[in-house]
């Protein structure tokens, strides 16, 4: 009996440590500036919404992918070493060995062109400008069958494009996060 008594004391001390160790009393971090906030950049719309000025095509895109993107996606986009396969992938998805590509996965190319922007390329995040940018997207569109090799991504045309698994994904029925949500987003 005296064993549950100072186990359940032990229990007790050991959450209240816990808790004191997440208090905020500590000063860890800070709120970011409004300088911070907006080198975050903005968040790409599925609608295009956000998108810069600037325009890329495939041939200016199969360049930048080659002196970029290809060391870790293959020259191809095959994926193999570090980066994951971009290009393929097309009717693999209700198997049981899914390839997610650009191509056979992603719902919107407004997305692909957030992802590059934000992300790559790996070692340099964020380095490449708005067309540079729509160039890659355009490339990797290019090599997945879904736009041809004369056109042009910008603003207009990227929003455009219709991906093959656009209708592949459904919609949150959760109350506070659809189209008809209430809920406020945080300053």
């Amino acid at each position: 009996m005296w064993t549950r008594s100072v186990l359940a004391l032990a229990i007790v001390f050991a959450g209240a440590a816990t808790l004191a160790a997440q208090s905020p009393r500590f000063g860890v971090g800070r709120p970011p500036t409004p300088d911070e906030v907006r080198g975050l950049g903005a968040a790409i719309a599925p609608d295009g919404g956000g998108l810069p000025e600037g325009s890329g095509t495939v041939a200016e895109g199969r360049a930048v992918f080659a002196a970029r993107c290809a060391s870790c996606h293959g020259p191809n986009g095959e994926g193999g070493g570090v980066g994951a396969a971009l290009a393929g992938g097309n009717g693999t998805l209700a198997t049981a060995r899914p390839l997610k590509t650009v191509g056979s996965f992603w719902p919107h190319a407004t997305t692909v062109w957030d992802y590059v922007n934000r992300a790559m390329p790996f070692d340099q995040p964020g380095l490449l400008p708005p067309p540079e940018v729509y160039a890659v997207v355009a490339y990797i569109l290019n090599l997945n069958g879904i736009i041809e090799d004369d056109v042009v991504m910008n603003a207009r045309t990227l929003p455009a494009v219709r991906m093959p698994n656009r209708d592949g994904f459904v919609a949150d029925p959760r109350p506070d996060v659809g189209p008809t949500s209430t809920r406020k987003p945080k300053p």
